[in-house]
């Protein structure tokens, strides 16, 4: 229990870390450097191709070096680039700390998250990921609010946070185990084939919805500043106001937490399918501030049962291992690669005149991304072992 306190305050802390440059890069280049919507698209493409590649490698490398040598080497590695970007924060230096930052990332979350859930079962899993989902999501709305004032009064102060609570984070990890110890294969808490052919189908679903839901929230986080300075908002505010999101993640998480009736349920993530889009076109056409941020909500709450699904599922039916959770980061960092460059198109046809304005380019790029992965989703639903259909119940676990 102690470990599982030390890392969650590890996870809390990095979290809070990632979010101050992960989504306040977006309104410091908007506010400081005058970057436009397609070059903080580039940016979050930038940040997205090298979170795929730390998130790949993460289970290979982890292999050589050993889970807690590594994850240390990945905070050492972001606070000399949160002290690179408080000496110099310009555009060629923010293009490339962030997409190092994004690589070290991307290797860093696999590490943790298998500490978090090794060597428990699927009742004890599901507890410590909602733990770990909490801790990682309740630092994000607190990390929008400071990096509002941090942009405005003092910009090299959000870089210098950063690097400080890295170093908090460094000395929090040095009494882990080397590695961390697993089930064994022949476990009684490990599923059965027939449960792992159910949870096969959920998991499927999950990470073709994350994926669509993690392309579409970096294109959100991408526009937010523009759509809320187009509302009369300066970056105090407008940071604060883009931080819903996240805190209705965060009820999900909570939710999700408290009810566990979602489990091998299809429903729930039916309803998600639908509920991303719908928040997506909320935010960017709401044109008044209640329906952005009514969009914002819905979202957030789609999205949080999305992500708490593939984490669960994938921890569950692969042992807890660096692997099944390097590929849940890496559909995340595909997202935050495919989103943009989809927005980048989008926004390409518009200054062709195809269509009219940058957020309905950016609109017309990511609707094939939904399109597709909605129906991989539905399909995954419905072959899902016990014939799972939206709004039908899977098949218990045999034996619970």
């Amino acid at each position: 229990m102690q470990r599982l306190r030390r890392l969650l305050a590890i996870t809390f802390i990095e979290s809070f870390a990632t979010i101050v440059v992960e989504r306040g890069i977006y309104f410091f280049t908007e506010n400081r450097l005058g970057f436009t919507a397609s070059a903080n698209l580039w940016l979050a493409l930038a940040f997205g191709v090298t979170y795929v590649v730390g998130a790949v490698f993460s289970h290979r490398v982890s292999r050589r070096l050993g889970e807690r040598r590594l994850l240390g080497l990945m905070l050492l590695g972001q606070t000399l680039a949160h002290a690179g970007l408080a000496v110099n924060a310009g555009p060629v230096a923010v293009f490339l700390l962030s997409g190092a930052i994004g690589g070290l990332n991307g290797m860093k979350w696999p590490l943790i998250e298998s500490y978090v859930s090794a060597g428990r079962g699927p009742k004890q899993a599901a507890a410590a990921v909602g733990q770990f989902s909490i801790a990682w999501a309740a630092s994000v709305p607190l990390a929008l609010v400071a990096t509002g004032p941090l942009i405005r009064w003092l910009p090299a102060g959000m870089f210098v946070l950063c690097a400080v609570v890295n170093i908090a984070s460094l000395i929090l990890v040095l009494p882990l185990p080397a590695r961390p110890v697993h089930l064994p294969d022949g476990h009684p808490e490990r599923p059965t084939p027939e449960t792992l052919v159910t949870i096969g189908g959920l998991l499927r679903t999950s990470r073709w919805t994350l994926f669509a839901g993690y392309s579409s929230m970096w294109v959100l986080a991408a526009l937010m500043p523009g759509i809320f300075s187009r509302l009369g908002y300066d970056v105090t505010v407008a940071t604060a106001l883009s931080g819903l999101l996240d805190l209705m993640r965060l009820v999900a998480f909570v939710v999700c937490i408290a009810w566990q009736g979602w489990h091998w349920r299809a429903w729930p993530l039916a309803g998600a399918i639908a509920a991303l889009p719908a928040g997506f076109v909320g935010v960017l056409f709401g044109g008044q501030v209640g329906v952005v941020l009514a969009g914002e909500a819905v979202f957030g709450l789609a999205i949080g049962l999305v992500y708490y699904a593939a984490l669960y599922y994938g921890m569950v039916a692969h042992n807890a291992s660096v692997e099944s959770s390097g590929t849940h980061e890496a559909l995340i960092g595909m997202g935050f690669a495919a989103g943009p460059a989809a927005g980048l198109l989008g926004i390409a046809l518009a200054v062709a005149g195809a269509v009219k304005g940058n957020i309905m380019g950016a609109t017309v790029g990511v609707v094939p991304i939904f399109g597709c992965c909605a129906a991989a989703s539905v399909r995954s639903l419905w072959r899902a072992a016990g014939g799972v259909r939206p709004g039908a119940r899977a098949s218990d676990p045999p034996g619970s």
